[in-house]
């Protein structure tokens, strides 16, 4: 499993949220509607500082990670956090690793 936040992604973190250096996104799985690979649940984002990583990436300072407690969401798959230009938002999609 692993995460790929890409630049555009960060940049638009950084204008929707007013991240700077050292701020944290979380993601972490949620009890919700449904996505492509957990029916029943989805990810959800907080700016909380970690208590146990397992998964991070760091960009411009700000680190981007999931707990360890939150792994089984992303088990086998690759997390691309995309920026989509023509909805002003951002993508989550997952790619079997």
């Amino acid at each position: 499993m692993s995460l790929n936040v890409t630049q555009q992604a960060v940049d638009w973190y950084k204008k929707e949220l007013g991240l700077q250096s050292g701020d944290y996104i979380r993601f972490y799985a949620r009890y919700s509607n449904t996505s492509d690979i957990h029916p029943g649940f989805s990810l959800g984002i907080a700016t909380e500082t970690p208590n146990n990583p397992g998964l991070s990436q760091s960009a411009e300072g700000i680190t981007f990670y999931m707990e360890e407690k939150d792994l089984w969401y992303l088990d086998g798959y690759r997390l691309n956090v995309t920026y989509l230009p023509e909805h002003d938002d951002i993508l989550y999609a997952y790619e079997r690793e």
